[in-house]
Parts: structure tokens; C-alpha cells; sequence
């Protein structure tokens, strides 16, 4: 009698721990109920955070399994149908999975790699008996249907937890329009969520099972794929945590002092380059938020670069969390959409087909250096990316076929493309979103304007030409 009562008031301790753990506003609970007793293990399902360092998703998994007793193991699984992805964009995943892999040894936890076909959540559910699913929230809308569909098929308790924000996103309530609405809000939760996490190991260490095979992270994963090859990886930039990390201890030693002056200027080497990495979660946004926190930086050049990792990131993730039509036209505001149509039929003095954009034959020199960096690199300096959208649509004959072609583009060839970040700022440049109606000019109506005279004035733009053509005639040596 009083070993029962003893259990069962155990049980209800977990209960009530894992209780306050759903009640954390990052975490979302897409199937309720209990663990299952019976179960082996607590499943963490990796997609958007693939690291095992500062991930929220990742430690409530931890912490839910200890206090279940139960060892944890993430599964990853990459398939060779996600929207637009192609060799460039799987190269620097794969770049990435021996820091997963060591980083989850170190805290316990368990790594099993597969890849399409072997790719099913569900079938692995199956094969490792887990008690509880915990996985990654993503904004973006094939990855959501991705986690509606298990919620429905699961048989286990099913949260997913918002772990690439600093602020989670359903705090937010609504898409916010612009910056200076989201900013107060976010500011308010700051102090709450901006600290360190504790990222906890496993207190039953996993021991791999025989049936659970998994991949070598060294492998090739993209092996028989049948995938765009055609756009080649680039050794500018080399996926992973530690890379990652590398980059952000010389950004905040040696640019982050200097980052209010010249994040803008293209020709400098001024910025962190760390947005392909976020995009893939090799490095959370804690991780960087506190290195720039703990920095002798001045005051200023902290709170400049915070605003963009933060307020600035974190709009556009609300603009895709809220606005399903984030990769269409239609997702700019109503005083957007009736300056545009007011001027659709404006003769367009200058027309470039998508083929010439892509391969960057337009009269704009400063256009086609921005083109090529993307291309060569994986990479555009935000600034740049600004005029290289707005450019096309000026050169295409609707701002229908300007979104579509500037999204095809950037999510071709960007490191960082299929992100929130990416979406935002095109549809900031084309559409207005997140800025207000300007004067008014031919084709763009009141979108704001930028030319090559203007700005080509802000910044040595005759210096970022000549350093891109170098790379691309490097390029073009190394192939031939």
C-alpha cells in the first residue's frame, strides 16, 4: 500500500513538472496527454535547429526525460524534395552534422542520421518506442504541414518548441506592420528570455540499439539524389557550429566595434556573415545575442547589432508566421497593392528576361556585382540585397513576375534562401511591407525608389564592383 502511494505520488510530481514545462510560452503542445510509461525514450525530431548547443527544443526534451527517467534520442533526416533546395544548400548541411553528432555525445543524448527514403518520423516512432515527441516550431508552410500531419498520426504526447527566436513568436499575437510596432513588444519580454540556456545532459545516458541504424555524419547523404547539382557548393563559407562560433568570436573581437559605421557598406568586411548559419540552426540566436551582451563593444554598436539579430529577424519571422502569402505578392499591405496597380500599365523602359537577371547580364554594373556575389559566394550583403531586389522590379513587366523571379533567385542561390529573413526583405522592397508609402514615380508608385547614382554615393561602390568581378574572374580561372 505504501509503495503504491509512494508511485503514485512520484507520477503525479512528473505530472506536474512536465506541466510547468508546457506552460513556457516557446513551447507548443500539438498532441496532450501523458508520456506513455511504457515507453524507451523521449524522441527529439531535429529539422530547422540542427546543433546541440543553446537549443530551447532541444532542452526541453533533456528535461522532460529526466524527469521521466528515460534517455533521449534526436533523429535527423534529410529528403532530397524540400522546396528549392539543391547541392549548394545540402553541402553546407552536411557540413554540419559532425558537430550534431558530437555536441549530443556530450550531453547524452543519442544521434540517429537517416535520409529519404529511410526518411519516415513516424516509422522511426515505431522502431524506438518513444513516450514523448519533441520537435522544432518553423514558420514557414510546408514545414507546418509536415508537423500537423504527425500531430494527427502520432500515438504519443507531441510538442514542439520555438527554439531560433529569443522572443517566441506566438507572443507576438498578430503580423505586426513594421519594426517600430514590434519592438516595444518585443522589448518588453527581453529581460524574460534573453539569458542563458542551460542545456542540460541526459541523466540516462542513450545506449544505440542494433535496430536503429543510422548513418556515419561523414557520409554523403545526397548519394543518388535527384537534386539540382547544377549550383555547386562554395568555400567561401563552410556549414557547422564551430565555424559558426569561429565567425562570431572574430565578429565580436575585431567588426563588432566598428558595425554601426559600416554594416552598410558592402566593399567592407563589416558584418557577421552568420545569417546562412541561423538559417540552418548550426548557431541559435542566444548564443550570439550573449556573446554581443558580454562584449567590450561600445553601447551603441551592441544595441545596432541586436537590433537587426532581434527586432529586426524576428519581424520577419512574424511576417511569415502570419502572413501565409509570404512568397507571393499578395503579401504586401493594401496601400501597396493599389500604388502598384495604379501604375502596372507604365512603360517599362528596360526588360530583362529571368535568364539574363540570373546569369547577371543587365547595363547596371552595381546589379550585376550583387547577382554574382550571390552566386559565387552563397552570399549578398544585406544592403545590396535591397537595391538587387527593387532593381528587378523596375526591369520586369509586372510586380507579380518581380516577386516570383526575385525569390526563385535568392533561394536558388542564397545559403541562407527559404528563410523568413530572405521573404521579408523582398517583399520590404517590392510589395512595402514593413515601410510606408514614398513619393510617387513611375512603376513604383509610392514603393521606395532607389537608383545606381544614389546609391552607388553611399558607399565605394566602384571598390565592391571591382572586388566581386576579381572573384568571379578567380572563378572562372579554377573551371577552366
Amino acid at each position: 500500500m505504501l509503495l503504491q502511494l509512494l508511485q503514485g505520488f512520484c507520477e503525479q510530481n512528473s505530472m506536474e513538472k512536465l506541466e510547468k514545462i508546457t506552460s513556457n510560452p516557446r513551447v507548443t503542445v500539438r498532441r496532450p496527454g501523458e508520456p506513455d510509461s511504457n515507453g524507451q525514450c523521449v524522441v527529439y525530431w531535429m529539422q530547422r535547429s540542427q546543433r546541440a548547443l543553446d537549443n530551447p527544443a532541444l532542452d526541453v526534451a533533456v528535461s522532460a526525460a529526466n524527469i521521466l527517467s528515460k534517455p533521449v534520442v534526436a533523429f535527423l533526416a534529410p529528403v532530397p524534395f524540400y522546396p528549392r533546395a539543391n547541392l549548394r544548400h545540402y553541402a553546407f548541411l552536411m557540413q554540419g552534422l559532425s558537430d550534431i553528432a558530437k555536441g549530443l555525445h556530450a550531453r547524452n543524448i543519442g544521434f540517429v542520421l537517416r535520409r529519404h527514403p529511410d526518411h519516415k518520423l513516424l516509422e522511426f516512432c515505431e522502431e524506438s518506442d518513444p513516450c514523448l515527441l519533441v520537435g522544432d516550431e518553423n514558420p514557414m508552410l510546408e514545414p507546418e504541414r509536415w508537423r500537423q500531419k504527425v500531430a494527427v498520426q502520432i500515438h504519443v504526447p507531441f510538442w514542439t518548441v520555438d527554439s531560433d527566436v529569443i522572443v517566441p513568436s506566438k507572443l507576438l499575437e498578430k503580423e505586426q506592420y513594421g519594426a517600430n510596432t514590434i519592438r516595444p513588444r518585443i522589448r518588453r519580454y527581453l529581460q524574460q528570455f534573453l539569458k542563458p540556456l542551460g542545456n542540460p545532459s541526459a541523466r540516462v545516458k542513450w545506449k544505440p540499439l542494433k535496430a536503429l541504424r543510422s548513418l556515419d555524419p561523414e557520409s554523403d547523404i545526397t548519394d543518388g539524389w535527384n537534386i539540382d547539382r547544377n549550383v555547386k557548393p562554395v568555400s567561401s563559407l563552410r556549414g557547422g557550429t564551430q565555424e559558426a562560433q569561429r565567425l562570431l568570436r572574430e565578429f565580436v573581437r575585431y567588426k563588432l566595434k566598428d558595425y554601426p559605421q559600416n554594416r552598410n557598406h558592402p566593399e567592407l568586411d563589416g558584418t557577421s556573415r552568420l545569417s546562412p548559419y541561423l538559417h540552418f540552426g548550426h548557431i541559435g540566436p542566444h548564443t550570439i545575442a550573449l556573446s554581443v551582451r558580454s562584449s567590450r563593444a561600445p553601447q551603441r554598436a551592441q544595441e545596432a547589432f541586436l537590433e537587426e539579430l532581434i527586432v529586426r529577424r524576428e519581424l520577419a519571422i512574424n511576417f511569415v508566421r502570419f502572413n501565409p502569402n509570404y512568397e507571393s505578392v499578395e503579401s504586401g499591405p493594401r496601400w501597396a497593392h493599389q500604388t502598384l496597380a495604379e501604375h502596372a500599365s507604365d512603360e517599362r523602359p528596360v526588360r530583362y528576361t529571368e535568364i539574363q537577371l540570373e546569369d547577371a547580364m543587365t547595363h547596371d554594373p552595381l546589379w550585376n556585382a550583387a547577382q554574382m556575389q550571390m552566386r559565387l559566394t552563397g552570399w549578398m550583403h544585406n544592403y545590396m540585397r535591397m537595391y538587387w531586389a527593387k532593381k528587378i522590379l523596375e526591369w520586369s513587366p509586372s510586380p507579380a513576375r518581380a516577386y516570383q523571379t526575385a525569390v526563385h533567385l535568392n533561394d536558388k542561390y542564397e545559403l541562407d534562401g527559404r528563410d523568413p529573413n530572405g521573404y521579408e526583405g523582398i517583399a520590404w522592397a517590392i510589395v512595402g511591407k514593413s515601410d510606408r508609402a514614398w513619393f510617387e514615380r513611375p512603376i513604383f508608385g509610392k514603393i521606395r525608389y532607389m537608383s545606381f547614382n544614389s546609391t552607388s554615393k553611399k558607399f565605394d561602390s566602384k571598390r565592391y564592383i571591382e572586388q566581386v568581378a576579381a572573384l568571379r574572374h578567380a572563378s572562372e580561372t579554377t573551371s577552366a
